[in-house]
């Protein structure tokens, strides 16, 4: 199951588990604000392709809630000026 987790890695942008996300296969998790500035559209961490983030229905995230851990990558946003 995904962790649907709560920001966004580079800008740590509050992302609602309904709103729009992109992640990898590592679950890297990112706004479309960051994505879009990404070389290639590539994850920054791994480089793998991403995708738009499922949206787990509100009735199905009270039995199995989204993730309340932040992650943030502190130097994604020098990678970013350096594209």
């Amino acid at each position: 199951m995904l962790e649907i987790r709560p920001n966004c890695e580079c800008c740590d942008r509050d992302i609602a588990p309904t709103d729009e996300a992109y992640i990898c296969t590592f679950e890297c998790t990112w706004c479309p604000g960051c994505v879009a500035r990404f070389r290639d559209g590539a994850c920054p961490n791994c480089g793998g392709n991403l995708e738009r983030r499922p949206v787990r229905p509100p009735a199905a995230l009270v039995a199995n809630p989204a993730s309340t851990l932040r992650v943030v990558s502190p130097s994604c946003q020098e990678r970013l000026t350096e594209v």
